[in-house]
Order: structure tokens, then sequence, then C-alpha cells
């Protein structure tokens, strides 16, 4: 009698004609479960395949031989794949040659049983479901094998194997095996791809500012790159003082505060302004980040709040604008040392949560591979791959920021280039845009000039006068520099820098002095 896949095996109960059974036989035996099969889809498809050949254009986008739960079909699917790619017939006869040496298949009939297998075919119409049927159960003793696997790592004595390293790797592996799940990938039409080209340029047209993606709120850098594209990896770079995370923060305010949604006739929410901002500080605390965003707002120095130095006014003044800022859709995650599965199960959640629309990272260099090795370039490669492919998975844009190398400060033009890329050429090569934060400013306050031995006071005065000069002019003014855009023009947006408060603005260029 056959046993059906989806019952246990029967327990015989004991036989208690001659008297009370002993204790151990009292026990209730375990429940056998074998993992989840049907052999006779794997059959039914394995004939069709057989009966007429073109049903295998039909399965062979998304099954594999691996995908059977009997391993000798698995076999037989491979020798039909590869018959047909050398373009011959698939059939019993031809397969036949495949195994003539096979004890395998020898053990369950050899031609009879390729026989029994072309007697069992449904219609071509009705492939795809089979193998469909396949493949789900082959997706379920892949998450049986996930679970045990997820179990014995929990009960494993290494001590730097820790939980929430483990939590983020288990999500990290679910999450890869839903995406194998998916059959839905492959070609789309040019026709399908031209009509989501249209709706972008369209969103782009009805918006205020023309933009397509997600607007900075700083008009000269929205203008250049027409906003923070979905799908797009964006590095901000820069040495040290530059203003990155200034810059990332004036970002993910302005984006926040204008998030706008609206509701369709089906009760959907679409973003038609901003974004919900998801923001990974691995350098700065939240309440260091949120300090930086309450002292833009109030034109209240984030060093006096932070020594106690306000006024009653600047008080009242700070906690009027805390509780308008409570609102705002920005989330914050300061945990150190971010491993990149990690990061993406976060942000994945806060996606399907909060609808997230902008990732900032600050900074990647702070963050870990998920695979440990010695080479850091090699680590910082598998981030920017990572980063880039969770742009792609969430079609969110990912801004990163990145240390420069000291190179920069070797050069008597102090301005970064492409080359100047911290630890790996990874980080351009993954990137869409790659754009740097200077400020002369900065080496000009450094770069006093002193007397030298043979200059009279003159010439010393002359000179000084010169670099006091272009210090004042300079001393308010940034660049951001866009040296890499795959979509667009690469160029130099000049902006307004205020350092007392860590604030980016445009530069009104016409009216300086109103700063």
């Amino acid at each position: 009698m056959a046993i059906s896949a989806q019952q246990p095996f029967p327990i015989t109960s004991p036989d208690t004609s001659l008297g009370a059974p002993p204790e151990d036989a009292q026990r209730v035996l375990p429940t056998f479960r074998s993992p989840p099969h049907n052999f006779e889809a794997e059959k039914a498809l394995l004939g069709t395949l057989m009966a007429n050949n073109n049903a295998h254009d039909r399965v062979s986008d998304f099954l594999r031989p691996d995908h059977f739960a009997d391993p000798i079909h698995g076999r037989i699917y491979e020798a039909i794949s590869k018959l047909l790619d050398a373009g011959q017939i698939a059939d019993p006869v031809t397969l036949m040659n495949f195994f003539e040496q096979d004890d395998s298949l020898a053990d369950v009939g050899g031609s009879d049983y390729l026989a029994e297998l072309a007697g069992s075919m449904v219609s071509i119409i009705n492939a795809r479901d089979y193998a469909q049927i396949i493949y789900d159960l082959h997706l379920k003793r892949q998450l049986i094998d996930f679970g045990e696997q997820v179990v014995n790592r929990a009960f494993s004595p290494e001590v730097d194997d820790a939980a929430m390293q483990q939590i983020g790797s288990a999500e990290q592996q679910l999450y890869d095996l839903a995406m194998t799940g998916e059959l839905e990938g492959g070609f789309q039409s040019f026709d399908t791809s031209i009509k989501e080209a249209i709706e972008l340029a369209e969103i782009a047209h009805q918006r205020d500012g023309q933009l397509a993606g997600v607007g900075t709120g700083l008009r000269d850098i929205d203008r250049l790159l027409g906003g923070l594209h979905p799908s797009d990896l964006v590095i901000l770079a820069g040495r040290p003082s530059m203003g990155k995370t200034a810059l990332a923060t004036n970002i993910a305010y302005n984006a926040a505060a204008d998030y706008e949604v609206e509701i369709d006739a089906n009760g959907n929410k679409r973003t038609i302004n901003g974004a919900v901002v998801g923001f990974f500080s691995l350098e700065m605390s939240a309440e260091q980040l949120a300090a930086r965003i309450l002292s833009e707002q109030t034109e209240i120095a984030s060093d006096k709040m932070r020594r106690g130095e306000l006024t009653n006014d600047e008080f009242d003044k700070l906690a009027t604008c805390a509780a308008g800022l409570r609102n705002l859709p920005i989330f914050i995650d300061d945990t150190p040392a971010l491993t990149v599965n990690l990061l993406r199960s976060r942000a994945r959640r806060l996606k399907s949560q909060h609808n997230l629309g902008l990732v900032i990272v600050d900074y990647l260099q702070l963050m870990q591979g998920n695979s440990r090795t010695d080479n850091r370039v090699l680590e910082i490669g598998e981030i920017t791959r990572g980063l880039k492919t969770l742009a792609k998975e969430l079609e969110v844009p990912v801004l990163a920021l990145s240390q420069l190398s000291r190179a920069v400060e070797q050069r008597e033009d102090k301005r970064p280039q492409l080359s100047d890329l911290r630890e790996s050429g990874s980080i351009e090569q993954d990137s869409d845009v790659v754009s740097f934060v200077f400020r002369e400013a900065y080496y000009l306050e450094r770069g006093e000039p002193t007397q030298r031995q043979d200059e009279s006071p003159d010439k010393y005065a002359e000179r000084h006068d010169r670099w006091q000069t272009l210090s004042d002019e300079m001393k308010n003014r940034a660049e951001l520099i866009i040296a890499k855009q795959r979509h667009g023009p690469t160029g130099k947006v000049d902006l307004y820098f205020d350092g007392m408060y860590t604030r980016f603005a445009d530069l009104d260029t016409q009216h300086t002095d109103s700063f």
C-alpha cells in the first residue's frame, strides 16, 4: 500500500490483550513526517516535456533539476534540457542513451520507466502549473532546512556569534529565499518599459520643481540631479569637517518635511512629495542628530545646547520647535558597526511598516561586511554592492556618506577627485552618483600666512590682505562637486553654509549680504 506524502506513517498500538503493556510501550511514539513532495506531479511534467518538447520553454526560466524531490526525476529533467539545448529531440529513445550506464535508472526500470513517464503526460497548457507545484514544494523543503539551521546555530556555543548577528543573517537568508520564489521576473516588453518611463516623466512634470526623485530641498542640487532617484546609490564624500553629515541631515529634514501622500480609489497610498527617511547613523547618536536639526530650525547653536547656556527665551523657542518636529517621518538607527545584512533587513522592515522612501547611511566605512575578511578593500566592495542591491530591492534612493583618503591634503588644490575615494574603487563602480563636499574656507582658516624671514613688512601685509580678502569671500561658501552621474551631467553647485547652525542653503549670488 502506498503511503501518502502528506500523512504520517501509521503507528501500531500496543497489544493489550495479554495485560497492561510495559510503561515504555505506553509512551506515544513520535510521528514521522516526510518532507513535502509530489512525485505524481513530477512524473506528469516529465511526461509532458518528452511528449511535447515545446513545453520546456514554459518552465525552463525558473525550474531547475535540484527542485525535484526525486533525484532521478531531477537528472531526467537535466538530460531533457541538455538535449533540447543541443537542438536534439528529447524522448524516451534519445534519453535512454544518457542512462545506458546509469545504474540508478536501471533500479527503477530503465527504458520502461521512461516510457511510463511518457504515459503520465498532461496538457502542455498545464505544464507551468505542474512546474510551479514542484517549485513551491522545493521552497517548502528549503524552509524546513533553513529552520533546522537557525535552531542548530542558536544552540551553538560560539561566543563571537551573537544573537543579533544570527537574527540578521537569518532575516537575510529568509529574504533571499523569498526572492528566489518570485516567478514573475525575466524580460518585459519595450512597450511596458516605455510606459514606465513616461510615468516617471509625468510625475516630474506635475511636481513643483519638476523632480522625478526625492527632493533635497536645495534648488541648485535638485536642478542638476533632478532629485534623488529610486534605485540609485548616491555617494556623498568628503574629508572630515567638510560638512557631510550636516548636508545629509539637511536633506533628511527637507525630504521628511515635504512628505505628502495621496490615497487612490482603492485605498492605496502613493507618495506625491518628499519621503519617509531611514537614517542609519554609525558615527553620531540619535540625540546628536536630532540636536542638529533643532539647531538648524531654531538658529540656536548646538554647542550652547550641549553646554546648557540657553536663555529662557531660547529654551522656550527650542521646546516650541521640538513639539512641531515630533511627527516628522524620520527614523534613526544609531547602532554602531552594522553589517550589510542587518541594515538591509531593518530597511526592508521600515519599508513595509512606514513606506520608507529614502535611506541615508553615515558613513559606509564604519559598516561591516557579512563575511569576515582581513581585506578591507573586498569588504568595502561587498558593502557598496549590498547598498546598491538594497536601493534596487526597495526602489528607494540610498544616500551613503564616505570618507576620502588623505591624498587630498597633499595637493595644492584640495578639491576632491574620484581617485580620492577611500579603500575601494567599487564605490565609484557601484554608485550612480558620486558627489563631494568641499569648503575652501576650512583650509584658508588654517592657512593664515606668517611673515617669512626674507620678507619685508609691506610684502607680508600685502600677502596677508589677499588671504584675508579671500577668506572673507569664502567664509560661508561651500561646493558640491558632482563628479559622476550615470544618468545626467556632472558639474558643480555653489552652496551657502552656516557652520554655527550646521545648515546648508541655496547661495544667493545676487544678494550675498543678506546672509
